[in-house]
């Protein structure tokens, strides 16, 4: 299993999770989320249409991967996003930890959502209705992510 993966296509969060246990010894913890993607507030999402560098993305997210194995002493990470067009509800993300104990887990997975909502190099346009809108960051992840 790669523990870094940019990809189009969909995946099944529960293959994904049992394929990261499976890879995974000695852990006593194993901590994911999965994101979805969400409507917007006018409930007229069609289409939300992410962008990436490729080769550049997936070098930052293994900086962080990276940072999180060290800082929280896990025995595994695993971050999986994709690109391109996906409709309300398509599965977008999905983080997985693993550690001896669970406050190291779930830290470690909370380090890597915050990275990646507001620090990963993805540009997210949502498209409805009344037009195409880039998504901006969002005060409260700014502040999410100076907690570390």
């Amino acid at each position: 299993m790669e523990p870094v993966r940019v990809q189009e296509e969909a995946f099944d969060m529960g293959a994904e999770l049992n394929a990261f246990a499976a890879s995974v010894a000695g852990a006593g913890a194993i901590v994911s989320f999965s994101g979805i993607t969400r409507d917007v507030a006018s409930g007229d999402l069609e289409v939300m249409e992410i962008e990436h560098y490729p080769g550049m993305t997936e070098k930052a997210l293994a900086r962080i991967r990276d940072e999180a194995m060290a800082r929280f002493g896990l025995s595994a990470a695993m971050i999986l996003h994709r690109h391109g067009r996906l409709g309300p509800g398509d599965p977008i993300m999905m983080v997985a930890t693993a550690a001896r104990h669970r406050a190291d887990a779930f830290a470690g997975a909370e380090f890597l959502m915050d990275y990646l909502k507001s620090r990963a190099p993805f540009w997210k346009k949502e498209i409805t209705g009344a037009g195409a809108e880039w998504v901006a960051a969002r005060d409260e992840d700014e502040d999410a992510l100076s907690r570390w």
